[in-house]
């Protein structure tokens, strides 16, 4: 996962997808920002969707999607449509990830409202609601449909309150826990599979977003790590999951015995291309 804000460029891109395919992940998600968060405004983003639609072009098997796109940027019909698009470039590998939104320094600088965070909720239900609807078959506004049917996957991410997990288990396909602990994300999988039960469906599956540094050995991790305290601005942090491709790989099977079923990994440094084989590396050291 990439915070693609932070003055990922094109050929940046191109090189991450391509490692991405050679290394056998299986997807690559971006976030949905126009404004940077970590590396200040000097650097910019391109449109999370427009990229998407192109690296579909430019790839052949990873799966390609948002972390998340915010409901305060895009009209429901148009992001339903857009994402139809990338569905049609990249022959059925595209995934929607949808949040409120929280960023709001960036809809101040577009001059994007930026709501209460309840109306910002209510407008993700609706959103929700239109998308899904228009992707149908009864729903003749957005054509042609999407190539997945019944619908491309719909990811929503949060830490499991009620207004995210209810909208979760309505509409998606997965609930994506951010930065959680083993134990919180025992605790979400709990959750969520309640809330799935309540309305009688199958459980979602639970994925998570945490950021992650990994390295060959302990010289070339310490070299990383500064790398990645440089840009986080945090002197004596960590990652969520840190370590040598075996370490890493033991932390992330405790998350798959608390239930989670898909990682992603969010790499900031995204200039170390070299980083994505290890992630290759990782995913069959985990099996």
């Amino acid at each position: 996962m990439v915070e693609g804000q932070e003055g990922v460029t094109w050929d940046a891109w191109l090189a991450l997808a391509r490692a991405a395919e050679d290394a056998g992940l299986d997807a690559l998600f971006r976030s949905d920002h126009y404004r940077a968060i970590l590396r200040g405004d000097g650097v910019g983003a391109l449109d999370a969707w427009t990229l998407i639609a192109a690296l579909a072009a430019r790839t052949e098997r990873i799966r390609l999607g948002t972390l998340v796109s915010p409901v305060t940027f895009r009209p429901a019909p148009l992001l339903a449509k857009a994402v139809a698009t990338a569905d049609h470039v990249s022959g059925g590998r595209v995934e929607l990830g949808l949040g409120a939104g929280w960023y709001e320094p960036e809809h101040a600088l577009y001059g994007i409202p930026f709501p209460p965070t309840r109306e910002r909720m209510d407008e993700l239900d609706r959103q929700l609601d239109v998308i899904t609807r228009q992707w149908s078959d009864d729903d003749p506004l957005v054509l042609p449909k999407p190539v997945q049917r019944p619908r491309p996957p719909i990811i929503i991410g949060g830490t499991g309150k009620p207004r995210t997990v209810r909208a979760a288990v309505r509409h998606a396909d997965e609930y994506n826990g951010v930065y959680p602990t083993v134990d919180e994300a025992r605790a979400l999988r709990a959750t969520i599979d309640e809330a799935a039960r309540a309305v009688g469906r199958e459980p979602l599956r639970l994925s998570m977003m945490c950021d992650c540094v990994v390295a060959r050995d302990a010289g070339e991790l310490h070299e990383r790590l500064g790398a990645w305290r440089s840009i986080t601005g945090r002197e004596h942090g960590l990652p969520v999951v840190s370590g040598t491709v075996d370490e890493v790989a033991a932390g992330l099977r405790a998350y798959a015995d608390a239930g989670v079923e898909r990682v992603m990994l969010q790499h900031l440094c995204h200039e170390d291309v070299d980083m994505v084989a290890l992630l290759g590396e990782l995913g069959r050291a985990i099996g």
